[in-house]
This record gives C-alpha cells, sequence and structure tokens, in this order.
C-alpha cells in the first residue's frame, strides 16, 4: 500500500511559504511567479494555513475586497483533516473528496513536513496501478 511518504518522496516536500501579513497581491505574484496554485502560510514555523486561487477568488473578487490590502491571513483556508506520512493514499483521497478539498497539509512531530495535493494523489494512484500491471505482466511472461 501506498503512502504520504511516498508521494513525499517522489515529488519532495519543499513548499512555498508566505507570513500571515503577506498581502493577497503578493501572494498571487509569488504563486505566478512559482506556477503554483496555492501558498502555506506560516508563522515562524507554525503551520496556519493554505491560501489557494480559489480562497482568492471565493473571498477576495466575489466579495469585492482589495488584493493591495487584504492579507492572506484574512483569506487561507485554515481547518483542515490531520494526516502524517504512514496515512495511505486511499485515506487521503477520501479526506480530499468528503471535505470537498484541493490541499492536505502533512504533520509530523507537530510541524508542517510538506502538503499533498489532489494531483499529487491521483499521480501516486496512477503510478501504483501501473506498477500492479508491470508486475501481473512479468508474471503471466515467467
Amino acid at each position: 500500500m501506498r503512502t504520504v511518504n511516498n508521494i513525499l518522496a517522489r515529488k519532495g516536500n519543499s513548499v512555498v511559504k508566505v507570513e500571515p501579513s503577506t498581502s493577497v497581491i503578493r501572494a498571487l505574484e509569488i504563486m505566478a511567479e512559482k506556477n503554483i496554485g496555492s501558498v502555506v502560510v506560516m508563522d515562524g514555523t507554525k503551520f496556519l494555513g493554505i491560501m489557494t486561487e480559489r480562497d482568492y477568488s471565493r473571498k477576495v473578487v466575489l466579495k469585492g475586497r482589495s488584493s493591495d490590502h487584504t492579507t492572506v491571513a484574512d483569506i487561507m483556508s485554515s481547518e483542515f483533516p490531520a494526516i502524517n506520512l504512514t496515512d495511505k493514499i486511499e485515506y487521503c483521497m477520501k479526506l480530499l473528496s468528503e471535505n470537498k478539498l484541493r490541499y492536505l497539509p502533512v504533520i509530523e512531530n507537530n510541524s508542517l513536513a510538506g502538503i499533498i495535493s489532489m494531483t499529487d494523489v491521483v499521480a501516486e494512484t496512477i503510478i501504483s496501478q501501473q506498477e500492479m500491471i508491470s508486475h501481473l505482466q512479468n508474471y503471466l511472461q515467467s
């Protein structure tokens, strides 16, 4: 069974971090520069939440707020189920689907170990299936 650790081993555990006082416009600039859809909001070493493009569109654009004067702390998502390195991919898929989330923070020893996305979970599932097919083909050919 594949785990969160498999995902982070494949993709790495580096995340783009911003402070809670960062303006939304600056966070969006960082996201555009890095070609990513979210930034992690940290207060020093403490994980506070994740600001996504979806947070921006729903909590700034649709509410007529200013991107210059709104901080990431004002709009970030902060309620996430807890996952760790040993959690199974199927469990993560269930959490993402049931909670209508796109990202999950990975917490180990009370600190952020990385972020996984729905895309990461799907990619890991595909890799697992490809490996299974390869093993079955090898078995049938031997």
